[in-house]
């Protein structure tokens, strides 16, 4: 058998004292499965929360991390005709999870309840792989999985969507933020970024931010929103920070507030009197279906847009990957290669 080697954490909360690389037989793919070389992973918030023992979901011991990677099938077994040797692919979160509503039977996820991407070698169920963009490298198309996936749903999956015209708010300069801005841009949308700092702002204008309110200046960004929509508020907020007591005063009547994340280990009050006055509807968002992923994929490669990359390291040096992403100095997704 060819030797492979993969990075595994011996347990949710360990750290990355926890991380190690061993080498091992690469897989033979049995019935529906495909084995994939892959080329590159991406680093996400879920990853640090993965080390730190703070994820929502099941973290297997001795578990090969990090839910994002692409790469090229090698090797497919009996009954596949999903996907064939020579594909660029990518593998979804919640393999389990092709279409419709997201249930308890999707729960399993990669890098999590599965073993993930950190490896040379992947042994996927077939159905659970997409086709990437053509223009997109395969560092590129790395980052999509998680949170490009979830901005999508964000700004999509309610039915309604993201209208032309329409106003949009995102926060920050994360991966699910930056993906959000420019889908929503691309979909028609006017966006108001937040951030902090001057120079983060140059950089989300640059790609596409419509006004950007630099929160450090001005804490109230709800009642900016508000000055720069006069008045009426944004029609949808990605909501990737768990500032909903804010989101509530900055969206417009029956507006969206799409809640993606959180920071810290506080939340701030609630109050239900606010939210039922401004008829909004606040929905959680993890990631999304496979079905999804592909139609994200379509209009990436219809509108050649391009992921926002802040650093790509080496596959024998992805312990620094993990701390230039823990850093919060990244602009732009963190990414190992495995060239």
């Amino acid at each position: 058998m060819t030797p492979m080697r993969s990075y595994h954490l011996s347990h949710s909360g360990a750290g990355l004292s926890g991380l190690a690389v061993r080498e091992h037989d690469t897989p033979v793919p049995g019935p529906g499965q495909a084995l994939v070389a892959v080329r590159a992973t991406s680093l996400s918030f879920r990853e640090l929360m993965v080390l730190d023992g703070t994820y929502v979901l099941p973290v297997k011991p001795d578990v090969v991390p990090v839910s994002d990677g692409a790469g090229e099938v090698v090797a497919v077994g009996a009954g596949v005709d999903a996907v064939r040797v020579g594909d660029r692919v990518a593998a979804t979160l919640f393999p389990a999870w092709q279409d419709g509503p997201f249930g308890a039977e999707h729960l399993a996820q990669r890098g999590g309840s599965l073993d993930g991407m950190l490896t040379e070698f992947a042994l996927v169920d077939a159905d659970s792989l997409v086709a990437v963009p053509a223009h997109l490298t395969y560092e590129e198309a790395a980052t999509l999985p998680c949170v490009a996936v979830t901005a999508w749903n964000a700004l999509t999956g309610d039915g309604a969507g993201v209208r032309p015209g329409s106003t949009v708010v995102v926060q920050g300069s994360g991966g699910v933020s930056l993906f959000a801005l420019q889908f929503a841009k691309v979909l028609g949308a006017r966006v108001i970024a937040t951030t902090s700092g001057p120079a983060k702002a140059e950089r989300l204008r640059a790609l596409g931010a419509d006004a950007v309110i630099d929160y450090s200046a001005t804490p109230d960004w709800a009642g900016e929103v508000r000055a720069l929509t006069d008045g009426r508020g944004a029609d949808r907020i990605v909501d990737v920070a768990g500032l909903l007591d804010h989101s509530v005063r900055a969206i417009a009547l029956s507006g969206t507030i799409a809640c993606v994340g959180f920071v810290g280990n506080a939340a701030p009050p609630l109050d239900s009197r606010a939210v039922f006055a401004s008829g909004a509807t606040i929905r959680s968002v993890a990631v999304g279906s496979r079905a999804q992923f592909v139609a994200m994929n379509a209009v990436i490669e219809t509108h050649g847009l391009r992921p926002v990359i802040d650093s790509v390291v080496p596959f024998d040096k992805a312990e620094d990957a993990y701390l230039r992403y823990a850093s919060g100095d990244a602009f732009g997704k963190v990414v190992i290669s495995h060239a």
